[in-house]
């Protein structure tokens, strides 16, 4: 230990030049650390959802939960399952053992799903891989000029596709709005006179709606495609389908009922109110969802950036997103808090050094140590992928500022009160 020491006052541009090192590579570490508020403390687990409208949850449970958790029985890794069928709905949620890869298992559940078939055209879906905090980012649509219908397509056609274009954005969940449908409100009266099935009406929507490729017409030098375009578009192309032909007279969609834009039934609404005095009892929120294992600071960045492009220059005039909940405000906070703890807690152990070590130099050699123990901390983070959140930099700045600063002030003084010791005996 004693050469330890002498070498190293013998080298001391050497050490110097470490210590330089040691600086830049540490800076470098802690700009490379995944940022976050709180750690992702959940288990490795998918859920696998199927929608079965109409279906009740009996049946649901029957024909539907059984067959896959059947289907999932016997998985490398699990640990654990459980599922819930309701009205419509079933969910069945697999948890792996600790440590297991999550795109590993959840290609191990796909493989069992593809093999499944379940009736009524059922598809079974994994739910987006995201964690318990993976909710990041919080918004509603603000338009005083625009109707509830146009904010939802706004919402399902151009907000929601910029916003899944971040890289680490795996879903943005909707919630409020409506479901768009184009109606046919037909009168029974006129298929009696004019001799008409509903199956032959529904027959002839459902026939009249698609695209038809076909062959290539030469020309010359030139050759054209052909094609058959007959994809519905707006309530009057519906309104001029031909229902059926009476002598020689063409029967429209349209003269038999009418032709409207309807939606799905509603079952519920979201309202919203802030600070700011706005109250809408009818709005659009959306929810965007990290992606498991990304950095959030990094993707609420290119949110932030999306959401300014949308409001500057994609969304029409009178629509605006207000954003109500953004994780970059809390790790913000989170990360003054430790940094104002972890420079106020070097303050107090270099006053305590000076009290009882009675020499400033010395009380700063020793407090030196602290930040190069940060930065140790911040290297060793980075390799093991560790990110820094508060529970991590909690733990850091405890242990660095008070177990550092009490095991060395422990070692000094011992050390003296050997000398004394020593010099007593002489």
């Amino acid at each position: 230990m004693k050469n330890i020491f002498n070498n190293t006052i013998a080298k001391r541009w050497l050490v110097l030049a470490l210590f330089i090192l040691l600086t830049f590579f540490g800076y470098y570490s802690w700009t490379q650390l995944s940022i976050e508020a709180y750690p992702d403390i959940g288990d490795v687990s998918s859920q696998i959802v199927t929608q079965v409208p109409g279906l009740a949850a009996e049946e649901v449970e029957q024909q539907i939960t059984i067959p896959i958790e059947r289907a999932i029985n016997g998985l490398p890794g699990m640990h654990v399952m459980r599922s819930k069928s309701t009205f419509g709905l079933s969910m069945v949620t697999i948890v792996f053992q600790d440590g297991t890869d999550d795109y590993f298992a959840r290609a191990r559940i796909q493989e069992r799903l593809t093999d499944l078939e379940l009736p009524y055209n059922a598809a079974a879906n994994l739910d987006p891989l995201t964690s318990p905090t993976g909710e990041i980012f919080r918004y509603i649509i603000e338009s005083k000029s625009h109707d509830l219908r146009e904010l939802t397509d706004l919402q399902t056609f151009v907000i929601i596709p910029r916003i899944k274009q971040v890289s680490g954005v795996v879903d943005v969940t909707n919630f409020g709005g409506i479901t768009t449908q184009f109606q046919v409100e037909i009168d029974p009266i006129k298929l009696e006179q004019y001799g008409l099935a509903l199956s032959e009406v529904v027959n002839k929507i459902e026939t009249n709606n698609t695209n038809a490729g076909g062959s290539v017409m030469n020309r010359g030098d030139q050759s054209y495609v052909i094609r058959g375009i007959g994809l519905l578009r707006t309530l009057e192309d519906i309104g001029n389908i031909v229902v059926k032909s009476r002598q020689g007279t063409a029967i429209f969609m349209k003269d038999i009922g009418q032709i409207k834009y309807g939606n799905l039934e509603r079952k519920g609404a979201l309202g919203y109110s802030d600070k700011r005095g706005a109250n809408y009892s009818d709005n659009i929120e959306g929810i965007v969802l990290l992606l498991k294992g990304q950095n959030p600071s990094v993707v609420l960045e290119g949110v932030n950036q999306a959401i300014d492009e949308l409001n500057n220059t994609i969304l029409p005039a009178g629509v605006q997103i207000h954003p109500f909940m953004d994780r970059t405000q809390l790790v913000e906070t989170t990360l003054t808090t430790v940094s104002h703890t972890l420079l106020e807690g070097m303050g107090l152990v270099i006053i305590v050094l000076i009290i009882f070590l009675g020499s400033w130099r010395g009380a700063l050699l020793v407090a030196i140590t602290i930040p190069i123990a940060l930065l140790t901390a911040f290297i060793l983070m980075h390799f093991t992928h560790v990110p820094a959140n508060l529970l991590s930099l909690g733990a850091i700045d405890f242990g660095i500022i008070v177990d550092g600063a009490i095991v060395m002030m422990e070692a000094i003084l011992k050390k003296e009160k050997r000398m004394k010791m020593n010099n007593s005996q002489n």
